[in-house]
């Protein structure tokens, strides 16, 4: 074991993901001096098995779907895709594993890095240790952000482990199509996944607990993905709870409560997400290994004027750019109360977090694309809000036919009746990804009805929809 001189820092950042960077770059750009430990690949889950290889994988898929509704294209294309280029292409968004560019962007803040395993050890105190077991004690002068994320929830199957089940990391970064494929779950990482791997070639089983795909969005989301996944031609089994899992000689076998049984290449388990924090030395400053950390809206942990968590580990909103915002957030609430009050200002004004809660966007890459932020119709009603859904079909807007020949779609707006802002919007349809900001600074500004009307939207775009969505609710 080699051991190092303790070394102090104004602010000591344990996960170097998107949100340990970017609460890094808020802490260094407002002075303070910042450490930031690693146990894996710097820039996090996203650059490396979540969001850029998934997206990579799901764009050629996409786009041959809408070629092939588009006329003087779709005549000339070939049914495959090219799998070898596609996964070239998405090893090119992953830096091939390789986080020499994150690295470098992470000293270019002027941050000192460190790789290896952090843990707690006590209040401000972070023990790292790294190759070859070499450790590093951190201690910080105001704050430790704990930003590690969260990783992929296993069920307690009987033959789980000896059957090498897919997460959602052996998904993104597979290096073939398997021949089949079981995609087990109804949500985010289910649908994309059996998306992208069935547009590459294999031949994908969708195995839902539950009664249909994206519970919790609007029920037409998952109507219509449902539809376009069956004739693309995943085969998609509802109310199917799988019990038990196998594998012999290659082949993984899923059984589920009805006793039905399932064989394939390969099995994907999409069914959750549980926080990194199993092993964090919480148990050191009075907090339970393993949980969710409750913070304020500053992203300050209750009690523990000193300790941050930022991103997935708080459980507010699982998405990147949530975490992200987040860390903004939580690196300005740092610089404040390190700077302590000013002239003028009063104790406590420190930067809060909203947005995570009541204006949450969130885009599923599928064909179609799902898009919405803010609440659901069944959301606002159980928050006791006087509502009404305000529905239109995609399919009316003049850009949508310009889109893609058949194009299916639908828009919702749900409408506060008491002050005739929106609470929510959701879009299904393809290309409705690129429409969500509009429907995020609407919902966000509470901007009102009347107001919305003066945002013109350009003809001929599927942002017309605006238009058709406030005529609806106008004309009922």
């Amino acid at each position: 074991m080699t051991e190092t001189d303790p070394r102090e820092y104004d602010v000591v950042v344990v996960g170097a993901g998107p949100v340990g960077e970017n609460v890094a770059d808020r802490t260094r750009a407002a002075g303070l001096a910042t450490a930031i430990v690693e146990s894996e690949l710097v820039g996090g889950e996203c650059s490396y098995w979540a969001c850029m290889p998934s997206k990579a994988l799901l764009r050629p898929a996409i786009t041959r779907a809408d070629a092939r509704r588009t006329p003087g294209v779709m005549g000339g294309l070939s049914d495959a895709l090219d799998v070898r280029a596609v996964l070239a292409h998405r090893d090119a968004y992953a830096s091939h594993w390789e986080d020499d560019g994150q690295r470098r962007w992470v000293e270019g803040i002027g941050a000192d890095l460190y790789r290896g395993h952090g843990r707690l050890a006590g209040p401000l105190v972070v023990e790292v240790t790294g190759a070859d077991d070499e450790r590093h004690t951190l201690t910080a002068r105001n704050a430790v952000a704990v930003c590690t994320g969260s990783r992929a929830l296993l069920p307690d199957l009987p033959g789980l482990a000896e059957a090498r089940p897919w997460t959602s990391r052996e998904a993104t970064s597979a290096t073939s199509a398997p021949e089949r494929l079981i995609v087990v779950g109804g949500g985010v990482v289910a649908v994309e996944m059996a998306t992208a791997w069935q547009a590459l070639g294999s031949r994908v089983t969708l195995l839902v607990r539950g009664d249909g795909l994206l519970r919790r969005m609007e029920p037409f989301a998952g109507e219509l993905l449902a539809e376009s996944l069956a004739e693309a031609g995943v085969d998609i089994r509802t109310g199917a709870a799988v019990v038990s899992v196998s594998r012999a000689h290659g082949t993984v076998v899923a059984v589920t409560d009805a006793g039905d049984r399932f064989e394939a290449d390969e099995i994907l388990f999409a069914t959750g997400r549980a926080p990194r924090t199993d092993d964090l030395g919480l148990e050191t400053v009075g907090l339970e290994p393993g949980s969710w950390l409750r913070v304020d809206d500053t992203l300050r942990v209750p009690d523990r004027d000193w300790l941050y968590a930022v991103g997935d580990v708080n459980h507010r909103a699982l998405l990147t750019h949530q975490g992200k915002y987040q860390a903004r957030i939580a690196g300005d609430a740092i610089a404040a109360r390190a700077a302590g009050p000013t002239p003028g200002s009063a104790v406590g004004e420190v930067p809060t977090a909203v947005a995570d809660r009541g204006a949450v966007p969130q885009v599923i890459f599928s064909d179609p694309e799902a898009a919405s932020v803010g609440l659901s119709l069944a959301e606002a009603e159980k928050a006791g809000h006087r509502v009404r859904a305000v529905d239109v079909d995609l399919s009316t807007v003049a850009g949508a036919g310009l889109f893609r020949e058949g194009y299916r779609g639908q828009a919702r707006m749900v409408v506060d009746l008491d002050d005739e802002t929106l609470r929510g919007v959701t879009f299904v349809g393809p290309g409705v990804g690129e429409l969500l900001h509009s429907a995020t600074v609407a919902v966000a500004g509470r901007v009102p009805i009347g107001r919305l009307w003066h945002a013109v939207p350009s003809y001929p775009t599927l942002s017309e929809v605006w238009l058709r969505l406030l005529e609806t609710y106008r004309d009922d």
